[in-house]
């Protein structure tokens, strides 16, 4: 799923626009326990419910794609009879009126979602009658195709804080009652996926609120799928290779140069995709890390030493130029100074030796203004 194919079911959960047929839940404790069960036929709620349920379903399909937002594919196995994808399909078709297959994915949740306290499961029926689109991407009355999907959002469930408030009914100022408050929704899946406008049974997209760590035994135990390294982790895997690899050959213009060799490949291939479409990422491979490696000046022993550092930390991963650097700014930390510049700003940046102290220096433009605790003014 693209960005657009992602807005364009997340755009249909309003009022107008939702066609959930039904919603079914299990609230759990902290013991593994189920409190309770819900299921409704969504249109059927009141307002306030209705609006407070979809706004966490919505929640889904935030963050970034790549980062909170993974596309995961389905083993082969899990395609086969009694694997997690078949037994999903399955959980669509009965449109969630099916307790027993119900039951068996709350197990599921229960056995592989790690998390200490209360939550609740919450799993939607959708079908979507998907418009045909123009060329010029306007709507068509017509269709040719009903995208059924399920989506699922695990929310945690947290006392509210203690506080005075207002005690209607002895008309003082007192202790409120605690209560047991759904937050959003920390992990979630929406299975079919949306690819080309069109369902794909051999995918899901997997939400996770944390990127940096990701529930791998819910992806694995639910979904069946295999890990899939989110851009946060994938940033840091890099930083790390990197960092173990070059050891003594490490500086800021070392660094500086593989960076802006990540930025070029990533500048000619959006050179070379048109504007109407997105471009492709553009994979890290071992044998690519090692020829911009080479290019920086890095000797072939270091090389080496990266590629037995990627074997081990990325193994069948992938790396993805566009999320190990960023585009937007440059980052530069010493002990007590945090330094941010834009990307073509930081190739200005040198290491000087001054009085005989290492510095950083940064040339500034004649009329370069400088913001001192928000005060601008000059150097």
């Amino acid at each position: 799923m693209n960005k657009k194919e992602i807005m364009e079911i997340k755009k249909r959960l309003k009022k107008e626009g939702c066609t959930f047929t039904r919603m079914c839940g299990c609230y759990v404790d902290g013991e593994h326990n189920r409190i309770t069960r819900l299921g409704k036929t969504f249109l059927n709620l009141d307002e306030e419910e209705f609006f407070k349920y979809l706004e966490l379903a919505k929640k889904v399909f935030s963050g970034t794609l790549g980062n909170n937002l993974l596309e995961l594919e389905f083993p082969l196995s899990e395609e086969e009879q009694g694997g997690k994808q078949q037994f999903l399909l399955g959980l669509r078709e009965s449109k969630l009126k099916n307790e027993e297959l119900l039951e068996r994915f709350y197990d599921l949740i229960i056995e592989n979602y790690d998390y200490a306290g209360n939550y609740l499961i919450l799993i939607f029926h959708d079908a979507y009658d998907i418009p045909l689109k123009t060329k010029d991407h306007r709507n068509l009355d017509e269709s040719e195709e009903i995208y059924e999907y399920l989506l699922c959002a695990v929310c945690p469930v947290t006392l509210s804080k203690p506080g005075l408030g207002y005690l209607e009914a002895s008309n003082e100022i007192g202790l409120r009652l605690r209560d047991w408050v759904v937050g959003t929704p920390d992990t979630g899946f929406v299975f079919p996926a949306f690819t080309e406008r069109s369902t794909d049974i051999h995918t899901a997209l997997f939400y996770t609120k944390n990127p940096k760590e990701p529930p791998e035994g819910f992806i694995e135990g639910v979904l069946g799928c295999g890990k899939k390294m989110t851009a946060a982790e994938q940033k840091e895997v890099f930083r790390s290779i990197l960092e173990d690899t070059l050891a003594e050959e490490s500086s800021y213009e070392t660094i500086k140069e593989i960076h802006d060799k990540i930025q070029e490949k990533i500048n000619e291939n959006a050179a070379a995709t048109s504007q109407e479409e997105e471009p492709e990422p553009i994979e890290l491979s071992k044998e690519t890390i090692k020829e911009i490696l080479n290019e920086s000046g890095i000797s072939d022993e270091r090389i080496i030493q990266a590629e037995h550092e990627y074997d081990e930390k990325v193994g069948d991963a992938k790396l993805y130029a566009e999320n190990v650097v960023d585009q937007r700014r440059f980052e530069v930390k010493t002990y007590d100074v945090v330094l941010h510049v834009k990307p073509e700003k930081a190739a200005q940046i040198k290491s000087q030796m001054i009085d005989g102290q290492k510095c950083l220096v940064i040339p500034m433009d004649a009329n370069e203004n400088v913001n001192v605790n928000g005060i601008h003014t000059t150097v």
